[in-house]
């Protein structure tokens, strides 16, 4: 897979991330909140380690 194609991939995982931080703050939402922080630290370890790897690399 070539950087360009990553770097589209993890634009858009990007954009989700946003759509969580949106569902944390559901009052409702329970135990799925647990499933939430989840994805969000490996959204975020992914997204480090995309930038450790391509530096020169800008995402959204």
């Amino acid at each position: 897979m070539d950087p360009q194609t990553l770097k589209e991939r993890i634009s858009v995982i990007e954009s989700k991330r946003e759509t969580l931080l949106l569902l944390l703050e559901q009052p409702d939402l329970g135990t799925l909140r647990i499933d939430v922080n989840q994805a969000l630290e490996e959204i975020d370890d992914l997204i480090e380690e995309f930038k450790r790897t391509f530096p020169e690399s800008e995402t959204i």
